[in-house]
């Protein structure tokens, strides 16, 4: 920790604009970044890589920029062909012809292609299919399919099939370069597969060399399984991550080479650059304006105009606690409209409440001037205040567009607000949040937009959990 905070400390003395730290872990914060902030110097940590487990989100704190990861508009389909003439598609990265033959080779089962079943299914020479449902909820894929690679290469296998969940593992195949096609399957094509091997008596396959495809045709972006999820455990009432950008497979350089990549060490810097651009475009923006600009113009559909789903177990509509207020779009958030400003002594207060170093904090964290809203503890009733600074046409109109979470009634004051020529470039307006009904219930979702009816859509999310009693979870 003394390293970082040693590097942190380089990074301000050699005037550098943005800090763009891609370390982090669940339960973990990397403190020290705040005086970063303090001298105008934009933060921008990845989130972690510990989804799709709630609350594992890590890097926190109001000041710093935290990073979802999603994917991005390429897919890499590999064609596998039964005896039965049946043609299935799975995913892989085995390009190499000569390890791809055209001829077709003997099939084996191996279950969850533990030690005992590779052993018992004498694969030499053969491909393995590794099929294990029942115990997926046991061994996660991130754990059985290296296992699997390694236990039927040293078995002589001429190649494996792997059946998980949507767990963004194209880069675990790597040790199968050169060697054999690996290639990753759902449970459904999987099952197909097994239904082929128990009718035949000598059942076949044949690995396809694998097909790039980029653009139409491919859902995306989605919020990676690996992503860190929200709410964060140390700051409950600050809603993180903060934003999405691409990072699976991601085509990074390597010694003298390029190998595909993932995780949130790879979208941090797509937003740390967004983070230098509008800095360069904006110069007297501060770090919060920024971050309010990234996170306020960000997209929570797809390219094809579908709400984003985020990889899980299983897969689902994304919420805030996936990806903040959404997947970055550069191109808007150069011109936002609107932004939240804080002045970084808002910030020092907030760290002294974590300190312990001041009293009646309890609602401080609620009434920090964020581009988004937590109530994590919302009893009857609730009031909160945010302010907008005017940083597009000077003379304006804005009007709220509210999505009130579930079983929450949201009421806006002023719901229209007007900036002039000659007028303040700031305006203040109030947020009252109430209890529809008094349950121990879990987080609800919405978000306020205040639009223009032209150019500009400044939307931020809401997250809001109902409760009965405080500090009672509703995790059994």
């Amino acid at each position: 920790m003394s390293a970082i905070l040693a590097a942190i400390d380089d990074a301000i003395h050699d005037g550098v604009d943005v800090l763009s730290i891609s370390i982090g872990g669940a339960g973990h914060e990397i403190p020290g970044t705040l005086h970063a902030v303090q001298r105008g110097i934009s933060v921008v940590f990845g989130g972690g890589n510990d989804g799709p487990v709630p609350q594992t989100v890590t890097n926190a704190a109001p000041w710093v920029t935290t990073v979802a990861a999603s994917t991005i508009d390429w897919a890499f389909p590999t064609l596998i062909s039964l005896g039965n003439e049946e043609k299935l598609v799975g995913q892989s990265l085995q390009y190499n012809a000569s390890v791809t033959s055209s001829d077709f080779k003997n099939l084996v089962y191996a279950g969850s292609c533990d030690a005992a079943s590779v052993a018992s299914s004498n694969a030499t020479g053969k491909i393995v299919l590794c099929y294990a449902p029942g115990g997926a909820k046991s061994t996660s894929p991130w754990v059985a399919l290296p296992s699997a690679i390694n236990l039927t290469v040293m078995a002589g296998a001429k190649g494996l099939i792997f059946a998980q969940h949507t767990a963004n593992l194209l880069d675990f195949l790597k040790p199968c370069e050169g060697i054999m096609p690996c290639v990753l399957v759902d449970f459904e094509i999987a099952q197909r597969i097994l239904s082929y091997l128990a009718i035949t008596r000598s059942p076949v396959v044949k690995v396809s060399p694998t097909v790039t495809v980029v653009g139409n045709g491919v859902l995306s972006p989605r919020v990676a399984s690996f992503s860190s999820r929200g709410p964060s455990p140390v700051y409950p009432g600050i809603l993180k991550p903060d934003i999405t950008a691409p990072s699976v497979s991601i085509l990074a350089a390597q010694r003298d080479s390029y190998v595909f990549k993932s995780g949130t060490s790879m979208a941090c810097p797509y937003v740390s650059a967004v983070t230098a651009l509008l800095k360069s475009i904006h110069p007297d923006w501060s770090p919060a304006m920024i971050k309010s600009a990234i996170i306020t113009t960000a997209s929570v559909t797809d390219r094809f105009g579908m709400p984003i789903q985020a990889e899980s177990v299983p897969r689902k509509l994304a919420d805030p606690f996936d990806f903040g207020g959404g997947h970055m779009n550069p191109d808007k958030a150069v011109d936002p409209g609107l932004v939240y400003d804080m002045d970084v002594k808002e910030y020092n207060t907030f760290f002294n409440c974590t300190t312990g170093l001041l009293d009646g904090c309890e609602s401080y964290e609620l009434h920090l001037n964020l581009p988004s809203i937590v109530v994590p503890d919302l009893k009857n009733k609730v009031t909160t205040w945010r302010t907008i600074t005017n940083v597009g046409p000077v003379e304006a109109t804005y009007r709220v567009v509210l999505e009130a979470p579930a079983g929450v009634a949201v009421s806006v004051e002023p719901s229209v607000i007007g900036f002039t020529i000659g007028g303040s470039r700031s305006a203040t307006f109030r947020l009252t949040f109430m209890a529809k009904q008094r349950v121990q219930g879990g987080y609800t979702f919405g978000s306020l937009t205040w639009s223009d009816q032209s150019a500009h859509s400044v939307r931020i999310p809401i997250a809001i959990r109902t409760v009965v009693q405080d500090f009672v979870a509703d995790t059994a």
